[in-house]
């Protein structure tokens, strides 16, 4: 027996086509990190998905932060990157070009470039449509001093 799928084309016309972002410019995050922008609720009306490059300059960190109620998936397109995370980024893992990252949500981390000659490149998508409003901030020191 074949499973019957039902097609729901959108409502609202502005949903129906297909979008293409082509970012010109990169834009800073609270990370510090230069972005271009690519797809996001501001760009083309996503509801629940956020995908944007991120560059890590060479021999450049983040500041350190966590994503409030929301997933991050990230494929290093170039680069070796040390990320510092959890209570006090006391724990760190190097990823490589190719690999995949997941960071759950309210994990802080703080991702860092290892080479001082070559900026990292980094395709992150996220479950939240919105790029920088569930972004915090993270003081690792409040939380070392507590433990």
């Amino acid at each position: 027996m074949m499973d019957e799928t039902t097609f729901n084309p959108p409502t609202d016309p502005e949903q129906a086509g297909i979008s293409i972002v082509r970012p010109d410019a990169t834009t800073q995050t609270r990370q510090q990190l230069p972005y271009f922008v690519g797809i996001s609720a501001t760009t083309t009306g996503a509801t629940g998905i956020s995908m944007n490059l991120a560059i890590i300059p060479p021999g450049g960190t983040a500041e350190p932060h966590f994503h409030a109620n929301y997933e991050t998936a990230i494929y290093l397109l170039k680069g070796r990157v040390e990320t510092r995370y959890g209570q006090g980024l006391k724990q760190t893992k190097i990823a490589e070009a190719g690999d995949f990252i997941f960071v759950p949500p309210g994990v802080p981390h703080q991702p860092h470039n290892l080479s001082a000659d070559e900026p990292a490149y980094a395709l992150v998508a996220r479950n939240d449509p919105n790029e920088q409003e569930n972004v915090v901030l993270y003081d690792p020191t409040l939380e070392s001093e507590q433990a």
